[in-house]
């Protein structure tokens, strides 16, 4: 107990070291003096890289660390977090971190003109009641995280924004300084405004004005404060994360944030654990989540990097493994594949998302755990859903995608999925949603028209896929995947399985979908007995926006002819080819018109099989 005492005193000593030191510092506070940035760039500590030991029961903390922890949450219920709620001890902000994602000009553009332009909608700023937001989700998170200030900032010179965002800001507290309530003070949306404002904190802080300034660092500590208390509140998954990647940050960017951070660190842990799968990829199996949290975590990297601290081991692990999961679904230009709701994502977007994260790795071709496969050859790439469906709980934008695949060369992408059913436009029917979740949305074997895995409103699923079963081979000539899955077994006694061959120049990709007959014991256990008579199958191929296609004449087959030039063929001797309509959703959540490839026919209850083929031309 001697050496525990004498370790709490030798860290209060190195705490009251540092905040003499910060006490020093010209920074920003509610009785400064105005500069023309108004913001340090953070004092640098010689920062202790701490290690977090595992002692029972103890949810990751160290003996010292779990009895900060301790007298941090009993200060709650003292008056210290009141007066810094109100303003009467000294506020100021430590450091203004760099913002590694560019702004969008065009928004930034529309709100000079006098309107949030998000997700299809236009909301004129003079009608805008922050109090009262009656507005579609995205449009919420946009304005009340303060995500328009990086918009703002990219939009011209900072003079030119800075009495716009100062205006915008003194209505928002108006409306919500005093007022806790939802979704204004929502975890994750409070988390991601104390970030926001403190990597554009030269916008919002460059006035003169004294009374506004206090009011603005007092949002900074009643935000902290807020986060204390909600963070493990949030819900499971992104949210959480979020949450507490605000409160680590409200612990570099105010004064004596030690008990914060150490108290932050190890939630942040907790909410990260309950995130990410064991081969660094999200719970949900959603790239788009994935995506949100790289960025929360690259942002919280770059307070670090303000403040001059080490970058904590929790986040740089958390990094380190979900950047390359990621890059697992990209193809060979780096843009991301369309799956469990995700839009097609753009090479650019994904270059600058992992080179805010530090993150240099190769990406995952074999991620078991979070369900994808990545097989390259040559200039191809092609990606697969080998998993089974994300659990209800963390479902975020649920597919009935299971076993479709998506196939590119070089910038072109030959085979993909619809796409975008969490990035449409709110005006959108919601059947457009719906549909685009379906498992004909996909590159795979659709059963009688119905989904292999029920698609539930909120972005859940149903009953469906149980069981998935990979075998992975690769070797000099080719690779190989044979996959099974049971999502039809059930309803219909069949399991419908996939085996897919990539020759090693990526040349040519050999296809084979079969349906069997359930076994008596595996997939066929409590199934019970199949249904009579032959049942309607379709397979379907739906082509890149850049393809044209081409029945062949002996409609077998169908010439695809690449932006770039280039003839690939596809072709089989299963099943008479057609050729239909089908869509798919940009980045930008905008419907393209496309084309799809379908094989169809009937099943009987012996099953089927029925191979293809997609081979370069020339």
């Amino acid at each position: 107990m001697n050496d525990v005492l004498s370790e709490s005193r030798r860290t209060g000593a190195r705490a009251a070291q540092a905040s003499e030191q910060e006490r020093r510092l010209p920074l920003i506070g509610a009785d400064s003096e105005p500069r023309p940035d108004l913001i340090e760039d953070g004092s640098t500590r010689s920062g202790e890289r701490k290690q977090l030991v595992r002692l029972e029961n103890d949810r990751g903390l160290s003996l010292t660390e779990s009895i900060v922890h301790y007298f941090y949450r009993l200060t709650w219920r003292t008056p210290l977090h009141k007066l810094r709620l109100k303003g009467r001890s000294p506020l100021r902000l430590l450091a203004a971190p760099d913002d590694p994602f560019p702004g969008d000009a065009r928004r930034g553009k529309a709100i000079r003109a006098g309107f949030f332009q998000i997700a299809g909608q236009r909301v004129e700023l003079a009608k805008v009641n922050f109090g009262n937001l009656q507005a579609p989700p995205e449009v919420l998170e946009y304005v009340h995280s303060f995500a328009w200030l990086r918009d703002l900032a990219a939009a011209a010179p900072r003079e030119t924004c800075v009495p716009i965002a100062e205006r915008l800001v003194t209505q928002w507290l108006d409306a919500h300084l005093e007022t806790v309530a939802d979704p204004a003070w929502r975890a994750d949306l409070a988390a991601k405004r104390i970030i926001n404002c403190a990597a554009h904190a030269p916008l919002i802080l460059s006035s003169s004005d004294l009374v506004y300034r206090s009011r603005v660092l007092r949002n900074f500590a009643s935000t902290a404060r807020h986060l204390d208390h909600v963070a493990d509140k949030a819900p499971e998954g992104l949210a959480r994360v979020t949450a507490w990647t605000g409160v680590v940050a409200a612990a570099l960017l105010l004064p004596d944030g030690e008990p914060r951070r150490i108290f932050g660190e190890a939630g942040l842990k907790r909410a990260i654990e309950g995130f990410l799968g064991e081969d660094g990829g999200a719970l949900s199996r959603a790239p788009l989540a994935q995506i949100e949290a790289i960025r929360m975590l690259s942002m919280l990297r770059a307070v670090y990097a303000a403040r001059g601290e080490l970058l904590s081991p929790i986040v740089e692990l958390a990094l380190s493994r979900a950047v390359p999961a990621l890059q697992g679904l990209t193809h060979h230009d780096g843009g991301l594949g369309s799956w469990q709701g995700a839009p097609g994502i753009s090479a650019e977007t994904m270059a600058t998302l992992i080179r805010a994260s530090g993150i240099r790795a190769r990406p995952l071709r074999d991620a078991r755990h979070w369900g994808y496969q990545r097989v390259p050859a040559g200039r191809t790439v092609v990606l697969v859903d080998a998993g089974t469906p994300a659990m209800a709980r963390h479902a975020v934008m649920g597919c009935a995608s299971t076993l479709a695949f998506e196939m590119s060369h070089g910038p072109h992408r030959l085979i993909v999925n619809c796409g975008g059913a969490s990035a449409i436009a709110p005006d959108m029917p919601p059947e457009l949603a719906k549909g685009l979740r379906a498992t004909a949305a996909h590159s795979t074997l659709c059963l009688d028209d119905t989904n292999s895995t029920s698609v539930l409103p909120k972005g859940q699923l149903g009953k469906g896929v149980g069981l998935v079963e990979l075998d992975r081979r690769d070797s000099d000539d080719a690779a190989r995947l044979d996959m099974t899955h049971d999502g039809y077994a059930r309803r219909y006694g069949l399991v419908h399985r996939r085996l897919l061959v990539l020759r090693s120049d990526g040349r040519e990709l050999r296809g084979e979908d079969v349906l069997l007959p359930v076994p008596n014991r595996g997939f066929g256990r409590g199934f019970g007995r199949q249904k009579q008579g032959d049942v309607p199958f379709a397979i379907r191929f739906h082509l890149g926006v850049d393809v044209e296609a081409h029945l062949a004449t002996d409609g077998w087959g169908v010439f695809l002819r690449v932006a770039d030039g280039s003839l690939w063929q596809f072709r089989t001797a299963a099943s008479k080819v057609t050729l239909e309509e089908s869509l798919w959703v940009d980045e930008n959540g905008q419907i393209r018109p496309s084309q799809q490839i379908v094989l169809s026919g009937t099943a009987s209850v012996g099953g089927g099989n029925y191979g293809w083929l997609i081979k370069h031309m020339g």
